[in-house]
């Protein structure tokens, strides 16, 4: 399976807005942070761009060796993931709404596409493995129906490997992205989903949890399918 290069891809609506914002795009650019997804209620959930935007470590390296056959990053960032992936020879393709993302990815020598993990998808049902890492079970606000979209992209025997957060939290709300300088991006739903609801959720959406781990204090899953996904409208994320 051939994966495309961002600069081929013109198929897809536009990436939402939030991510397509400066504070994300600066600060990948620059590599680090401050960055934040702020709350309505004015907490700040300190994003990790320095880690991202640097080579996998141990905790990312416990996931890459679990990795089998054509691999799909969701929500891949600056792409160190997927670069690691090729250069170990897998077929890996990163998906994510932020060209800056996208970008970064390319230029370290990954592949990626500027789309929505609920837009279409080239590939869908022959990824053998599938990434939901770096808090992206938050993506759209609703855990559920993003594992069931998931399901959807793998192969019917597919893998996924899913990190959740680093204490026990199950919970939807708006945010913003805030680069503790006064610049804020537009709100977005998200979800933060710690790892006995990750279970819960997973479970819901027809998943088994086939393995977990805690590497430097980051938390997985691998998640194997256990019975069919339902169809249904929660392909889509709910807004909270």
């Amino acid at each position: 399976m051939r994966a495309p290069a961002a600069a081929r891809d013109k198929a897809g609506t536009p990436p939402a807005p939030a991510w397509r914002d400066e504070p994300y795009a600066w600060a990948l650019r620059a590599g680090h942070g401050p960055l934040f997804l702020r709350r309505d209620d004015g907490r700040l959930l300190p994003l990790d761009v320095e880690r991202w935007c640097a080579d996998a470590d141990a905790a990312d390296e416990s996931v890459l060796a679990r990795c089998s056959g054509a691999v799909l990053d969701i929500g891949c960032g600056p792409g160190r993931l997927v670069a690691a992936l090729a250069g170990r020879g897998h077929r890996a393709l990163g998906v994510d709404v932020s060209p800056a993302a996208v970008t970064r990815t390319v230029r370290r020598g990954g592949m990626a596409l500027c789309r929505s993990v609920f837009e279409p998808l080239p590939g869908e049902r022959r990824w053998t493995t599938a990434l939901l890492v770096d808090g992206n079970i938050g993506i759209g606000g609703d855990p559920v129906a993003l594992l069931r979209r998931t399901a959807r992209i793998l192969a019917p025997h597919g893998r996924l490997i899913a990190e959740a957060a680093a204490i026990e939290v199950d919970e939807r709300c708006e945010v913003r992205l805030d680069d503790g300088r006064g610049g804020l991006g537009t709100r977005f739903p998200w979800a933060r989903v710690g790892p006995e609801a990750l279970l819960r959720h997973a479970a819901r959406a027809g998943w088994a949890a086939a393995h977990v781990w805690t590497v430097a204090g980051r938390h997985f899953a691998e998640l194997v399918p256990a019975v069919s996904p339902p169809a249904g409208p929660e392909d889509r994320p709910r807004t909270p």
